[in-house]
């Protein structure tokens, strides 16, 4: 049966999914965030206000065809200029999407050219119209007062506080879903959240009015991939557990039908099953880490898990 996929998410999780799922299914939608406002996209976004092309050109990339043509355009998109000009920091695919947009005046019409210049397996999709961010309550950040809460703006500064991030927002706090977005969890077969860092690629998608209702409201299996490091800057101290509890204290209209999770973060299988329960997910243990490196997800054994899964589950 050919299923068809929508991966919600950004960064560096998101290709990590994507690159699994290529090996699932030829039917894959990345639906992507648009917060990032540092590096080369905070500074494309803040000199041309356009939403900033980082994860989507990243999405593209571990989309990019099996061929040699499609990894030397990936290649090409992920290659940053050096030296201390201009150019300096830029991604290559960073501008050749924003002069796609320039060209075409539409993002999706953008993305979806340069896909086929990849020979992408999958669409890539913004998940709003609109460039967001991120605001974050943060406790920890003043020295005199722990308990303290800290107004944190913008995905860069969420990324890297050192304290503990409470709840996050959006501004604006009802942007515009991409219609292509909404038709794409609609028709989905699956969706899967996740991995990514949690507050900065993972939660936006819950945050958007439009997008958490399609979420709500699919036909679809949804599927949520945590990460094989839950202690990180965004999480610091968290359990597995927490990052569910998070999860169902931003979005407690949404639930969840599978929750993966690698044996290395289950610490208190009975705990994060009662969690997983609450957002009416079943919990599946299954290998996905790399051997040679802990930390990373190793897209075959993710793979596995995912054909796996979505074999045995209706969909």
């Amino acid at each position: 049966m050919r299923r068809h996929v929508v991966a919600l998410g950004g960064g560096h999780g998101l290709a990590a999914s994507l690159s699994a799922l290529r090996h699932v299914t030829d039917s894959v939608t990345a639906i992507v965030t648009v917060a990032d406002d540092g590096g080369s996209s905070g500074r494309l976004r803040q000199q041309y206000d356009i939403l900033p092309p980082g994860d989507l050109r990243m999405a593209l990339a571990a989309l990019c065809d099996d061929s040699e043509w499609g990894h030397l355009w990936g290649d090409v998109l992920q290659h940053r200029f050096g030296g201390e000009g201009d150019l300096a920091g830029h991604a290559v695919g960073n501008l050749l999407i924003v002069g796609l947009w320039d060209l075409l005046g539409d993002a999706v019409s953008g993305l979806d050219l340069v896909g086929r210049l990849l020979g992408a397996r999958g669409r890539v999709l913004p998940m709003a119209s609109v460039p967001l961010t991120i605001m974050a309550d943060v406790a920890g950040l003043d020295p005199q007062d722990p308990e303290a809460i800290t107004l944190v703006r913008g995905q860069a500064e969420v990324a890297t506080a050192p304290g503990r991030v409470k709840e996050i927002r959006l501004e604006p706090a009802q942007p515009p879903a991409t219609p292509e977005a909404l038709r794409a969890l609609r028709e989905a077969d699956w969706v899967v959240l996740g991995p990514g860092s949690w507050y900065t690629s993972v939660m936006p998608h819950l945050l958007v009015p439009q997008l958490a209702e399609a979420l709500r409201d699919t036909p679809a299996m949804r599927l949520l991939t945590l990460n094989l490091e839950m202690s990180t800057s965004e999480t610091e101290g968290y359990s597995a557990a927490e990052h569910l509890e998070s999860l169902r204290m931003h979005a407690p209209d949404v639930n969840i039908d599978v929750i993966l999770a690698d044996p290395c973060v289950v610490d208190d299988p009975v705990e994060l099953e009662v969690h997983a329960r609450r957002l009416g997910a079943e919990l599946a243990v299954m290998p996905v880490a790399r051997t040679d490196a802990p930390g990373h997800h190793d897209p075959l054994r993710l793979a596995a898990a995912y054909r796996d899964i979505m074999g045995r589950q209706p969909g």
